[in-house]
């Protein structure tokens, strides 16, 4: 079988699942590698502890995509609101889709269902090898080369490195990175809650760390608490009842009673910058171009523009272009380094600004909630630009 193709992207997480998506009608050739199977489809009823805020923009990306509308319905919940504390008890930042004119901030959706109608959509769009690792990537002047376990050759112009923050591609393509850990887990879980949450997101910044309630459907909540290793261990040892109990008093009881739906579990936080998001015939996307702090819920979606973006340019090319070409691979380098940039150095900085000890540092980021929060027309600035 012909083993030679346009484009091969490496990883079939949510953004690599994407890019195949957003390549489906361009007429390349594409073959998707990953070396974990697809998981089984998520049992009726049961619920993800992984979720992510869709952005409207990305959102209406994958439905471009054809994934969005396969999603069932009744599994996404709207942000219509968010409220922001600081940690002095007073200091509060507001955010509202009607007042910024748009009839939602975000969707909140799981992660295995986004995975089933993502793996649906490239099934149809790409020549998948999955489950199958790769042990060699060859990048010659006209062609990069592949080389699958067991001694599959796959050749293309362009490769796509959507292989997550080990990337494997970027190093092989000589792609420096520096990653630099926050010293936190962001521990997750989801909880049934005794009041109606009201479309209403919920953020606090403690001086232990970042505690986020995001809505989802029904009288349920997901928590993502990013928190201290030691102490995001000790959160993972807790019975049910106790992380509802401690998380009952660390949100101030804003929905209520809380029950454990979904076991807690923790993923290392860290940044991560590249010095190139691409080389001649490679591409990076996702967590391989870049991580950063979930305290604004857009690391995925960072990712999902990634993939909007690049799909664009191949799409855009002409008809005689090289989608491989260093100089058609830097419009693209070129149109993301801004956004994950502005959004690193946001979430950095803030994530830096609120584990700050000192009491003059604590007066300044509580005013400069509650600053933000009197200003309507840079509140509505912030909501455009993250909704895209």
């Amino acid at each position: 079988m012909q083993n030679d193709f346009d484009v091969v992207i490496v990883g079939g997480g949510l953004v690599g699942l994407a890019m195949a998506a957003a390549l489906r009608d361009s007429g390349l050739q594409l073959a998707l590698v990953e070396p974990q199977a697809p998981r089984d489809a998520p049992a009726r009823g049961a619920w993800d502890s992984r979720l992510y805020a869709i952005s409207p923009g990305s959102a209406a990306f994958l439905e471009r995509c054809g994934v969005w509308q396969s999603l069932p319905g009744d599994r996404i919940a709207r942000v219509e609101r968010m409220r922001i504390f600081g940690d002095d008890g007073r200091a509060e930042l507001q955010f509202s889709a009607y007042d910024a004119g748009l009839r939602e901030l975000a969707f909140i959706a799981e992660n295995d269902r986004l995975q089933e109608s993502l793996w649906r959509v490239a099934r149809g769009s790409a020549r998948i090898f999955c489950p199958a690792g790769w042990s060699a990537l060859e990048i010659g002047e006209r062609r990069a080369s592949l080389h699958l376990n067991g001694g599959t050759e796959l050749t293309a112009r362009l490769i796509v490195g959507a292989d997550g923050a080990e990337s494997g591609v970027r190093a092989a393509a000589g792609i420096a990175a520096a990653p630099s850990a926050y010293g936190q887990l962001g521990v997750v879980a989801n909880f049934s809650c005794e009041k109606a949450h009201g479309s209403v997101a919920f953020q606090w910044f403690r001086r232990d760390g970042v505690l986020a309630l995001l809505p989802m459907p029904g009288n349920h909540v997901s928590m993502v608490w990013s928190i201290g290793e030691e102490r995001g261990r000790e959160l993972l040892g807790k019975s049910g009842g106790e992380l509802a109990a401690e998380l009952e008093a660390a949100s101030q009881g804003v929905v209520g009673a809380l029950e454990v739906v979904t076991p807690a579990a923790a993923f290392p936080l860290r940044l991560l910058r590249v010095t190139e998001f691409t080389r001649a015939r490679v591409a990076l996307i996702g967590d391989a171009a870049h991580n950063v702090h979930p305290l604004a819920g857009q690391g995925v979606n960072l990712g999902f523009r990634d993939a909007r973006e690049l799909g664009a340019v191949l799409a855009n090319r002409g008809p005689q272009r090289d989608c491989g070409d260093r100089r058609l691979l830097r419009r693209y380098a070129r149109a993301r380094r801004e956004d994950v940039l502005s959004m690193q150095l946001m979430t950095h900085g803030l994530q830096k600004l609120f584990s700050h000890d000192a009491v003059f540092v604590g007066r300044v980021r509580n005013l400069g909630l509650r600053l933000v929060n009197w200003q309507p027309q840079l509140k509505s600035f912030l909501v455009h630009h993250a909704v895209g």
